[in-house]
């Protein structure tokens, strides 16, 4: 599909390509040059308070699992029996 530069360096994404995404307005998008390419990927943005209680709570539960409070699973399975009381 072609696209054209338009003033300002702004170019229009085909419809087909937003639709196949998923892409709405106000979506946020990297765009980055590499190799001598223009590429343009879909990223989410999620405010800085959020990174925050994310590492709050790794913190603790390296912290529990460190004192032995926290069990640690060999696997996803594992650690659904374990829930199921199998």
């Amino acid at each position: 599909m072609l696209a054209e530069l338009r003033q300002k360096a702004q170019v229009t994404i085909p419809k087909e390509i937003v639709m196949k995404l998923g892409l709405t307005e106000g979506d946020k998008l990297d765009i980055f040059e590499k190799d001598g390419f223009i590429c343009i990927m879909p990223v989410a943005v999620y405010p800085k308070n959020v990174f925050n209680e994310l590492r709050k709570e790794i913190n603790n539960v390296k912290a529990k699992i460190a004192s032995g409070e926290q069990p640690v699973f060999d696997s996803v399975d594992a650690m659904f029996d374990e829930l199921e009381g199998k």
